[in-house]
């Protein structure tokens, strides 16, 4: 494909005039070639990735799986299903490899960034030698933009002051984003960024909102625009939805569809969906039902009186997946109606891991049980009265273990696990009407997340950058698919992959893979990575890794294990850490933080600031400081608040009065209020919280002053130890999202006075250092 443009080195250079410069501009010599604008190469097709979010191989329909996803299944009648795609087996590392090319531990992303070290392959950083493809289209005439969730921006670096270097607009090369940056969020109460401008839904659920409608909205709105007004330009779009990760919210109508679907219990679910797999040509008739992993229970083990509690959350995980698939053919629906349906090349890659198995052995009402250590208080009869709390607004759920390992079926194992394919084997879809010929067929060949950027390049005509923004890149390390498009037996090219992620690991080399499973996803390790047990298997004679041969053949076992470690070594993965405590201290592993100290000062305006970005209260004693002037009788608003509906504190003014509310997880919400009304004019009040201490999570006493006059007090007898919410936070002069406080709803608690400055000052009785740091890492996994 002829190309006027220099495409090696980006961006494109603005080449000087050579010709001839007359004094006159009307001088019949005067002569300048037109502006040429960079664009694509000719006959580039749009782009339009799709990635679905914890969603193992068995659950979608078009996969064989039980959750009807029609849009995939048109997409894949007009196009090609690749049935050993991969991906890293974790969220942040599987979106940097698509997005760059390159293996995870080459971008950094060897982990998600809360758990972030200085060691190379596990910074979080994306080294400048790895631009991202976003940047590299960009630079060559694309439009570009993400929709949905982020995930990538080092948690340093993860506040409205940035840098923003990291973030997907501008640093990574889209000139649009919208959507979320955390592992996760509130469907129904999002913390969306515009760009890097924190913004607020549309409206409430109560209104009809829910995330996964808006980001679609905004994703047709721009894609539309941008055919209006750059109709020669090609489009890159990233859609990115944050389902299905927990929290599974969805509108009941869809959780009801599936009424009854699943109350045969995830064991009969794992053999029909195998059954279907097989009729349907996505695993071969020979392929073995691997056995269920070791600790995840079976149905019959569980408690009969959860059943319909368990059933539920399972309606309530496949309508949230059905529900994503609607609004995904809304989007195609959209490309068609602009007539570029045809001629763009789509990828759907259904789950950026396998299923995950962090919602417990019994699934949960609110993630903020497990991830606070108090599942304590979310008993099997709690679970029972709230089952059709789940999905809606008033719960933040998670399904259970079992159900993560049903939706991985055939294959052993679930997210978090690298070593098998349960964590890293995705269904995925290829469709470019105008550039593949094959309609509807399979493909085997072995592929990888690394493999999705050169084959866009590929199919643009647009080489491989030997430097951007003048540094020097870094080879892809993918292998284009192009081959296989057209070919169902062409040989395959991808030979080579290794798999790392928290010390789960394997090698797959031409046809056998060896495996070291080192912990389980909802356990820390407790062993070293010596005394890991390695298997072996021929993966072209045992599709689903069932049989293992490390006891029949040590010396190929061997030359793959020595295999890995030489691909560890080129890639950034060694040192293999699967230290706990050690990086959760920012200062021990070089890892740079966003402040220290024991008092903050924030400001009316300041809103959406995550617990990064704010001094911790939790375990310890903490006074919040506020001057501000009363407009008049009977004022109210938010002062400041942390947290939402599922757990956080709040100090405000109801009815006139001050108020303080610490919600301990929607189950013990403590509120005091003052005994008399603010006057109007200026005040400073503050709220005293003196903690009993004694370890972790204890109570305390609040009081309430104006000026130096005491107005209220009151007992809060149990806190949150560890995180208030993964992704609600602390908003001055209002409370953004769901309302940690009863006494306000989620709009209108703004302050209706004037806030100067709002203060935190913690205590110096800290009882953090107690925390189990094994615990501290199920948080941070969970987190992603």
């Amino acid at each position: 494909m002829s190309d006027e443009f220099p495409r090696g080195a980006l961006p494109i250079p603005d080449l000087a005039y050579t010709g001839t410069v007359t004094f006159d501009a009307e001088d019949p010599d005067t002569h300048y070639p037109p502006i040429r604008p960079v664009r694509a190469p000719e006959g580039a097709p749009n782009v339009l990735v799709i990635l679905i979010d914890d969603t193992g191989f068995g659950a979608s329909s078009a996969f064989g799986g039980p959750v009807q996803t029609p849009t995939f299944e048109r997409i894949a009648a007009q196009g090609l299903k690749y049935t050993r795609f991969h991906t890293t087996a974790l969220c942040s590392p599987t979106r940097a490899a698509l997005l760059s090319g390159r293996n995870h531990h080459t971008v950094g992303m060897g982990g998600i960034t809360e758990i972030a070290t200085s060691a190379p392959g596990y910074n979080s950083i994306r080294p400048n030698s790895c631009a991202p493809l976003a940047e590299t289209l960009k630079l060559n005439g694309y439009s570009t933009a993400q929709f949905g969730k982020c995930h990538e921006v080092p948690v340093w670096t993860a506040s409205p002051v940035g840098p923003f270097d990291g973030w997907p607009s501008p640093g990574g090369g889209f000139e649009y984003f919208y959507g979320f940056i955390g592992g996760e969020t509130n469907q129904w109460y999002p913390a969306l960024y515009e760009g890097t401008n924190a913004v607020e839904p549309w409206g409430t659920p109560e209104e009809g909102y829910h995330f996964m409608g808006d980001m679609t909205d905004k994703a047709i709105a721009w894609t539309r625009q941008q055919k209006s007004l750059a109709p020669d330009k090609p489009f890159f779009t990233y859609f990115a939805p944050g389902a299905t990760h927990a929290p599974h919210h969805v509108p009941e109508e869809w959780a009801d569809m599936y009424k009854g679907a699943f109350d045969q219990g995830w064991d009969e679910v794992r053999k029909e969906t195998f059954a279907r797999q097989k009729a349907l040509g996505v695993i071969p008739q020979d392929a073995v039902l691997t056995e269920r992993s070791d600790g995840i229970p079976a149905w019959d083990d569980m408690n009969p009186d959860l059943y319909p509690v368990l059933a539920r959350e399972m309606e309530v995980y496949a309508g949230f997946l059905a529900f994503a698939d609607h609004h995904t053919g809304r989007l195609i629906d959209a490309l068609d109606e602009l007539g570029v349906l045809d001629d763009t090349l789509i990828y759907v890659i259904i789950g950026d891991n396998g299923a995950s198995a962090e919602g417990t052995m019994k699934g949960t009402t609110n993630e903020a049980f497990t991830l606070n250590h108090m599942n304590d208080m979310e008993d099997d009869a709690y679970m029972i009265a709230h089952k059709d709390d789940l999905g809606t607004p008033r719960s933040y759920n998670h399904y259970a273990i079992g159900w993560a390992h049903a939706m991985d079926t055939p294959y052993q194992w679930t997210k978090q696990v690298a070593s098998h394919w349960g964590g890293t084997r995705n269904g995925t879809i290829v469709s470019w009407p105008n550039g593949i010929a094959a309609r509807g067929e399979i493909r085997n060949q072995f592929a990888h997340v690394i493999d999705v950027a050169p084959t866009v390049l590929e199919a643009a005509g647009i080489p491989e950058p030997s430097t951007v923004n003048g540094v020097t890149q870094r080879p892809y390390e993918g292998t284009p698919m192009n081959y296989s498009f057209d070919d169902a037996d062409a040989e395959e090219q991808h030979t080579t992959q290794y798999f790392e992620m928290v010390g789960n690991r394997a090698i797959f080399h031409k046809g056998w893979t060896a495996v070291a499973k080192h912990k389980y996803p909802w356990l820390s390790s407790d062993h070293s990575l010596a005394d890991d047990v390695w298997e072996l298997y021929n993966v072209e004679e045992d599709w689903t890794q069932s049989h293992d041969l490390a006891a029949e053949e040590p010396e190929r076992l061997a030359h793959l294990q020595r295999l890995f470690l030489i691909q560890a070594a080129r890639f950034n993965v060694l040192p293999l850490d699967i230290r706990t405590a050690e990086r959760f201290n920012a200062d021990l592993v070089g890892r740079p933080k966003i402040l220290d100290g024991d008092t903050q000062t924030l400001y009316p305006g300041m809103k959406r600031l995550n617990e990064n970005c704010v001094i911790g209260v939790k375990n310890k004693s903490f006074t919040v400081t506020a001057k501000l002037t009363v407009a008049g009788a009977g004022a109210a608003g938010v002062i400041i608040a942390q947290g939402g509906t599922y757990g956080g504190w709040s100090f405000y003014i109801h009815e006139g009065a001050l108020a303080f509310c610490y919600n301990t997880l929607a189950i013990e919400v403590a509120v005091i209020h003052s005994d008399p009304a603010l006057t109007p004019g200026e005040h400073e009040v503050r709220a005293e919280f003196a903690y009993d201490g004694g370890g972790l999570g204890k109570g305390g006493t609040v009081t309430l002053y104006d000026g130096d006059t005491e107005v209220g007090a009151g007992r809060v007898e149990r806190t949150i130890p560890f995180t208030f919410s993964l992704d609600e936070t602390v908003d001055i002069g209002m409370d953004v999202a769901s309302p940690v406080s009863p006494d306000y709803g989620p709009t209108g608690n703004e302050f209706a006075g004037e806030i100067s400055w709002v203060r935190l000052d913690v205590g110096d009785d800290d009882h953090s250092h107690l925390a189990d740091p094994e615990h501290l890492m199920t948080i941070a996994m969970t987190k992603q």
